[in-house]
């Protein structure tokens, strides 16, 4: 695609990064063909080839608009097209740089800057977040049933945390929401690292990842975050920590992007390209670890769902599914299992329509083969899927610890 970046345009840090990402697409459309939003809607501007097209106008002197804005929202950034593209096209980093531009040209409406300020504040807070939970639980008859079927049900109890006691030890992001809405996964991967001789250890400065404030209009605050992340993981990484581990798969694939965010800062960029090479996926810790040593065989049937952030942008695709295979989970086939359920980090609370459309398309091919419990990797999609109260979704690791000897 031949591009002339306008002389505003040129001026952005990341204008190089942008014109080379829009050359290499080819316009060729095999995108639209696996993406979530294009299957609902049918219209070419929200597909990945029209937005960036949009972007493309914007970054080459055409006016910003509202309705630009709009379909750019509408993204899931679930990164399906980055895996069916031929030509590699690298569309959630344009993407980011698209949207920087137009949110600041283009002001919200005052309802969607509360929103997103409100989400800003509350979700990268996990005592406010599990504080608010258990008030919404008191009042829970009395809530909308849209908020209503947010808050989690019937939800495991932690259990206990093995006291850091081995040789090998890892790090763990705690995360913002899933301590409030899955307060066991967390727990459950410390016990089964702990059997497999692997101690968590706790960075307690250690906050939010920086995902949602970078994708809700503010990305030099999510940026911030990453810094400080860096500079709470940097100690434990040099004093032997063999990784940074995520149970949720949406942060990792955040963290794992560090490297490339702060290339052009030059105190932290070297840290970060370190910090984004230890950042790891449960999956990835437990992959060649002795699992069935100390796990019983087990043939319950489950359903899994692989999250975009997993299968997408991690390129995990069938790395928990062979590990719960090893274990004798019995595992049904699921239709379409690349698409998107509709959670993608707050979409399902700023796209809700939309996000309800993907979530029931996507339990009904999960239900398909009449599994008993459905399993993911994400927090975000194991709380939205929950929400329609039908299978219960659970963190596959909960599923490993039920079985441990």
């Amino acid at each position: 695609m031949q591009t002339n970046l306008s002389k505003e345009a040129r001026q952005l840090p990341r204008a190089e990064e942008a014109d080379k990402i829009l050359r290499t697409c080819v316009h060729c459309g095999f995108c639209n063909a696996t993406c979530p939003t294009y299957q609902l809607l049918g219209d070419e501007l929200d597909g990945p080839r029209g937005r960036i097209y949009l972007i493309k106008q914007v970054l080459e002197g055409a006016p910003a608009t509202a309705q630009a804005q709009l379909h750019l929202d509408r993204c899931l950034t679930c990164r399906n097209c980055e895996t069916t593209c031929p030509s590699g096209v690298d569309y959630h980093n344009l993407l980011d740089i698209g949207r920087a531009v137009i949110d600041q040209a283009v002001p919200r409406p005052a309802s969607q800057r509360l929103l997103r300020q409100g989400l800003r504040a509350l979700a990268p807070n996990p005592n406010l977040f599990k504080t608010l939970l258990q008030i919404g639980a008191t009042f829970r008859p009395l809530l909308p049933r849209g908020v209503e079927a947010k808050l989690p049900h019937d939800l495991p109890a932690p259990g206990e945390r093995p006291v850091p006691r081995h040789a090998r030890q890892v790090l763990m992001l705690e995360g913002c929401v899933q301590p409030g809405l899955s307060p066991n996964t967390n727990a459950a991967t410390a016990r089964v690292l702990d059997r497999l001789g692997i101690s968590v250890i706790a960075a307690l400065e250690a906050g939010c990842c920086g995902a949602l404030d970078y994708h809700l209009d503010a990305q030099a605050v999510g940026l911030d975050r990453a810094r400080r992340n860096i500079d709470a993981w940097w100690p434990y990484l040099e004093s032997g920590a063999e990784a940074i581990v995520q149970t949720a798969s949406g942060c990792g694939a955040f963290i794992k992007d560090y490297g490339h965010l702060l290339e052009r800062d030059p105190v932290y960029a070297a840290k970060a390209r370190r910090v984004s090479e230890m950042a790891l996926d449960l999956v990835q810790v437990l992959a060649d670890e002795p699992l069935e040593r100390v796990c019983a065989a087990t043939d319950r049937r489950i359903a899994f769902h692989c999250p975009c952030t997993l299968q997408h942008a991690q390129k995990l695709g069938g790395a928990v599914e062979a590990v719960l295979t090893r274990l004798g989970f019995n595992l049904t086939a699921v239709p379409d299992s690349h698409l998107c359920c509709g959670s993608a980090g707050t979409y399902s609370i700023t796209q809700p329509e939309l996000a309800r459309q993907l979530r029931d398309n996507r339990l009904n091919a999960l239900e398909s083969g009449h599994p008993e419990v459905i399993a993911t990797a994400n927090i975000g999609c194991q709380s939205h899927l929950n929400s329609a109260g039908r299978t219960p979704v659970r963190h596959w690791i909960e599923l490993v610890d039920q079985v441990l000897r």
